[in-house]
């Protein structure tokens, strides 16, 4: 492979130095937003819980004080012991509410923090190598094979912002969904194929390089296509993006008696914890793991296809037998008619 003039990086996410850094923002606005951040960041969930168990424990000690003291109580007295014992009830269910939602909120809050910072770097990067690599094809030294791979890096990088716009749009437009999208028989081999030819390069790889299907000829869905794609692309994707330099993703279909289909995308990569198989589901949420923050992730692309899934009536599900184990997720489409 031919190299490449010395101001141009092979990724733009590696690069940095004068020609990135000459339009940096002033450094006290960069200063205090990056403050802004962190403290965003390390804002603890723990301080409205610690507060909220503690208010219940004084409220319950109040209670049983109250109680006993009135242990001996006269017959007039009885209706001050209901009013109190209802009184710190309602406090106590009260307290309880305020802590779970505050708890929510915050961690909706991380969720939307880690989320603006994932939208930040899939938008500067790709534009940044774009913006050296457009410096590049200026010099009058540069070779014709290196224009050549100078065009392919950009390519490149253009086909990731598609990417990522494409998800954006995606979770926007599934708040517009209705009723009444029309339905077609789909052959489910040709559709994955064709998702698995397109997914690859977006990571560098061969077109249906690392992806092996397993699908019989004749199975066919009735679905919406473009949403089927998005759901097939997504997972393939998601996958791929989660293995290793030489991913193993295997794609596979059967249907059932009862005409329903179910089919599994399953890797070798770094694998789910338990504890966060269902929440990879959630919007914005990404695993709080190293191996999961060095790659690239908004924490839509799970979302947008737990809810296309479940705008056709289906199921997703994901399983891991543990972290650097693989994950295998299952997607169950029901029986439809055509439309």
């Amino acid at each position: 492979m031919p190299t490449l003039p010395r101001c141009l990086p092979r990724r733009a996410r590696r690069c940095s130095g004068p020609m990135v850094n000459k339009h940096e923002v002033p450094g006290g606005v960069a200063r205090a937003a990056r403050a802004m951040t962190l403290a965003a960041r390390q804002r603890s969930i723990s301080t409205p819980i610690t507060l909220t168990s503690i208010a219940v424990v004084v409220a319950i000690g109040l209670l049983i004080g109250w109680t006993v003291g009135f242990a001996d109580g006269a017959p007039h007295q009885t209706w001050l012991l209901i009013l109190g014992v209802t009184s710190f009830a309602f406090l106590v269910l009260v307290l309880l509410m305020f802590g779970v939602g505050l708890s929510r909120g915050i961690l909706e809050l991380r969720r939307q923090n880690t989320f603006v910072d994932s939208v930040t770097h899939e938008l500067k990067s790709p534009l940044a190598s774009l913006k050296l690599c457009l410096e590049t094809l200026e010099r009058e030294d540069i070779r014709p094979d290196q224009r050549a791979e100078v065009r392919a890096m950009m390519l490149e990088d253009v086909e990731r912002l598609s990417a990522f716009i494409d998800d954006i749009l995606e979770a926007s437009r599934l708040s517009h969904l209705r009723d009444g999208v029309p339905l077609n028989p789909i052959p489910l081999e040709a559709l994955v194929r064709d998702c698995a030819a397109k997914v690859p390069p977006r990571h560098g790889l061969a077109p249906g390089a690392g992806v092996t299907i397993n699908i019989p000829p004749g199975l066919t869905v009735v679905s919406d296509r473009t949403t089927l794609e998005t759901i097939f692309k997504n997972l393939v994707d998601n996958a791929i993006k989660y293995s290793g330099p030489a991913p193993n993703v295997r794609v596979t279909a059967t249907q059932r008696p009862d005409r329903s289909v179910v089919a599994t995308i399953s890797d070798d990569g770094i694998g789910i914890p338990e504890k966060d198989l269902r929440r990879v589901f959630t919007r914005f949420y990404r695993v709080d793991d190293e191996a999961v923050r060095a790659r690239r992730g908004t924490g839509l692309g799970l979302f947008v296809v737990a809810a296309l899934v479940r705008a056709l009536g289906g199921r997703l599900e994901a399983t891991s037998p543990g972290p650097g184990k693989g994950t295998t997720m299952t997607l169950t489409l029901p029986p439809m008619e055509s439309t």
